[in-house]
């Protein structure tokens, strides 16, 4: 194969992109050139270099390996390499093909790729950084397939390309005569790979970018026809679990029943795992019998014994002191000292995976965000080369983070080797809970120093239990840097990722923000927004706090602090909105915050209820507590793709808000976690999900999208933190709110593991 480079002159909306050789059009993108009242505070790294710019940075050099191809029948299609899970980028994805390729929505398929090792850093799914990274990749490879088209047409109808129109599919002459694409597919594929100058489009000429689309695949998901890990039917793949340890982390020593499982109805192998004993049945049922009759000897594991207490006392003696201010009778100090619980990553569509792997080769089915690291590191672990082994990435039904690790996968391909046949892995939803992967416990230390109306400092020191970033950038050579000794390679990423995602958007004068990470014995991850919603809580309730100091409005004393006109703007539209200062009855408040992250910036008002008559209902299978009644979140992204998919995201942002102030988080006692299903662990239910939800789209003259899909999250959080310190005037120690003795549910057994499956479900239908 040889490619001819073209001499392009690249400018603002002009690229270069590749017309790939093969028997039907498939053309690539090319992104290797890239272009080089308050006492005012100086920018801080998030500012003039964040994640975003670092993740779409690694991403470039493998952009021209993002094609999309041109069919016979006339649709075009796409392989996209990052994993939907719910947050709409199939969609996002489908309308800028269908946008620079001319092309009806309805006639692009979006996939998802399997794992390319060839992509790098070109894989990962994090950071809300898929439309910011691959928004001019897809829009490339699209414009130089209609480039492709109009030059195979300009042969056939015996015209230039000049005066040829692309539109709905069809390529039409100045007389009147046409192609459809379908018809051009294989004239315009070329045999050679050669270089393709292509202008894009200006956003004022967009006629599907920008609306407000349904999701490509409502359909299906409302039928019950979407395909995720558990309902792929792969040949030999039976159901499988996993029986797992009393402690969080143990390990099987010995199964004492062996030959009395393996008789049981439907069991056809049983094996051992380093995480616990596998079993594989007929069905899942049986496969739940099965673990609940296993008779195991385990080795604890490392948190064995210990409880909430004894991990946050661990962490308090991990606290670094804060830097001494200078003694000074002139100025006042402010402090504040917030402690957040753990709180589960698991998602609806639980842990799943199918393995097959037999006779030196591995293939692997499972919702995956980092399916390269997923690749190298289970060949690693079965002895294998990479490319023996096959990763096909599915989609899932949610993940917050939850899959960048491939603990599924792994566990799914160990069990198939070890039984030498095909599994199809589902983790039971105690398994999850207990143990899956959670957001670390966590302090928060927020100090200010404030005099004459101006804050002259402000510091905020988060300790936390390490967040584990082992999955890398997406590959194996950053997977085993972050998995250096003695924690130093964690704690290098962690560091990392908080000076590029944390931001205090106020003049504050002397900014400090400071991360200390310790105890790596829990299953971690990036859950949702990762360190922001901790961070903004505590640093908005200090916001709160100063503005009291200074006898000024909440709102007000934002607003006059604030250093982004961006920030400024939602801030005043949903104070205006949300009716900001209006008079509430006792035990009810507003709360208001703002966030700045990921190439834009969102702010949230809620209202919340802590009246008696609220906060002492008898909730069926529930909790009790406040209430939000309102909320009114207005975002700022830039460009927007799908305005009603970004509408919809931040609604699902908003109740994950409010879920961890309020409900939401995990248990530790005697070594394990006690939540064993959605029935304890208390996302936000119906019962406190606001009544009156409002969510601003903000317009924008911006050429270029943010992240959105963790956008919703740390805003919402802090306002309702806020809300509810000014309703009960206290602020609160720990969040969420229902984290307290005694506990307002009955844990389930540990041995066994999992809860029997109900035999009549109406009695758990409302």
């Amino acid at each position: 194969m040889t490619t001819q480079q073209a001499r392009v002159v690249v400018g603002r909306r002009t690229f270069v992109g590749y017309v790939v050789a093969g028997a039907t059009l498939v053309a690539a993108a090319d992104l290797g050139i890239a272009p080089a009242g308050a006492v005012p505070g100086t920018p801080q790294p998030a500012e003039l270099y964040d994640l975003n710019d670092f993740l779409t940075e690694a991403a470039m050099p493998t952009a021209n390996l993002i094609t999309v191809e041109v069919h016979e029948d006339g649709a075009a299609s796409f392989a996209l390499p990052r994993m939907e899970v719910g947050q709409g980028i199939t969609t996002s994805t489908a309308m800028l093909v269908a946008e620079e390729l001319e092309l009806p929505l309805d006639k692009v398929r979006v996939t998802l790729a399997d794992a390319r090792p060839e992509l790098v850093w070109n894989q990962l799914t994090g950071g809300s950084n898929t439309t910011i990274s691959t928004y001019t990749p897809i829009r490339v490879a699209a414009a130089v397939a209609k480039q492709a088209l109009l030059e195979a047409a300009a042969i056939q109808l015996g015209d230039t390309v000049a005066n040829l129109v692309a539109r709905g599919g069809v390529v039409q002459a100045p007389d009147g005569r046409s192609l459809s694409y379908g018809e051009l597919a294989g004239a315009a594929a070329s045999r050679t790979t050669r270089a393709v100058g292509v202008r894009l489009k200006d956003p004022g000429e967009f006629r599907v970018v920008g609306t407000g689309q349904p999701r490509v695949d409502a359909l299906e998901a409302v039928t019950g026809r979407k395909q995720y890990a558990t309902d792929l039917q792969v040949d030999g793949a039976l159901p499988t679990m996993v029986c797992r340890a009393p402690t969080l982390n143990g390990t099987p020593k010995r199964l004492r029943n062996k030959r009395e499982v393996l008789a049981m109805p439907g069991v056809t192998d049983v094996a051992l795992v380093d995480t616990g004993v596998a079993v594989r049945a007929e069905t899942f049922g049986q496969c739940i019998d099965a673990i609940r009759a296993m008779h195991v000897d385990w080795a604890d594991g490392p948190v064995a014994g210990l409880a909430d207490r004894d991990i946050v006392r661990e962490l308090r003696a991990a606290e670094t002191p804060m830097p001494e201010l200078p003694d000074n009778p002139l100025v006042e100090t402010v402090e504040l000292d917030v402690l957040f619980y753990f709180r589960s990553n698991s998602a609806m569509d639980t842990n799943s995976a199918i393995a097959d792997v037999r006779d030196g080769r591995a293939t692997i089915w499972s919702g995956l965000k980092s399916p390269i690291t997923a690749q190298e590191r289970i060949a690693e672990e079965l002895g294998l080369t990479p490319d023996a082994v096959t990763v096909h990435v599915v989609q899932g039904g949610g993940s917050f983070g939850r899959r960048l690790f491939f603990d599924g996968a792994l566990e799914a391909a160990k069990i198939s080797q070890a039984m030498g046949k095909p599994v199809k892995l589902m983790w039971h939803r105690a398994d999850d809970a207990r143990v899956g992967r959670t957001h670390p416990m966590a302090t928060s230390r927020v100090r200010a120093v404030h005099a004459g109306g101006q804050v002259l400092a402000f510091q905020q020191a988060h300790t936390s239990v390490e967040t584990d970033f082992r999955h890398g950038l997406g590959e194996l050579i950053t997977a085993h840097a972050a998995d250096l000794p003695a924690g130093l390679g964690n704690l290098g990423f962690a560091e990392t990722v908080f000076e590029l995602t944390q931001e205090v958007p106020y003049d504050f004068g002397a900014v400090v923000q400071t991360l200390v990470e310790t105890d790596d014995r829990f299953n971690t991850g990036s859950m949702r927004n990762i360190y922001s919603p901790d961070v903004r809580a505590a640093g908005e309730l200090m916001v709160d706090r100063l503005a009291a100091a200074m006898r000024q409005d909440p709102y007000e004393f934002r607003r006059a602090h604030l250093r982004n006109d961006r920030v400024r703007a939602v801030l005043d539209r949903v104070a205006d909105l949300g009716r900001w200062g209006r008079s509430m009855p006792s035990g009810t408040a507003q709360g208001i915050a703002i966030h700045k992250e990921y190439k834009g910036a969102s702010a949230c008002l809620v209202e919340i209820d802590c009246r008696p008559a609220q906060t002492g209902r008898d909730i069926r299978d529930g909790i009790g507590g406040p209430r939000v009644t309102k909320v009114v979140f207005a975002i700022d992204v830039g460009l927007v793709v799908n305005p009603r998919g970004l509408e919809a995201q931040m609604q699902g942002g908003i109740n994950d808000g409010i879920a961890l102030a309020l409900t939401s988080s995990l248990h530790l006692r005697d070594g394990h976690f006690l939540e064993a299903s959605w029935d304890n662990y208390f996302y936000t239910r119906q019962w406190n999900t606001p009544p009156e939800v409002e969510v601003v789209v903000m317009p924008s003259d911006s050429g270029q999208p943010g992240g959105a899909g963790e956008a919703g999250v740390a805003a919402t959080f802090a306002a309702v933190a806020c809300a509810y310190a000014r309703a009960v005037g206290e602020v609160p120690a720990y969040f969420p709110l229902n984290h307290r003795d005694p506990l307002r549910f009955r844990p389930k057994p540990t041995v066994p593991p999992i809860p029997q499956s109900p035999t009549n479900g109406l009695r758990k239908a409302w």
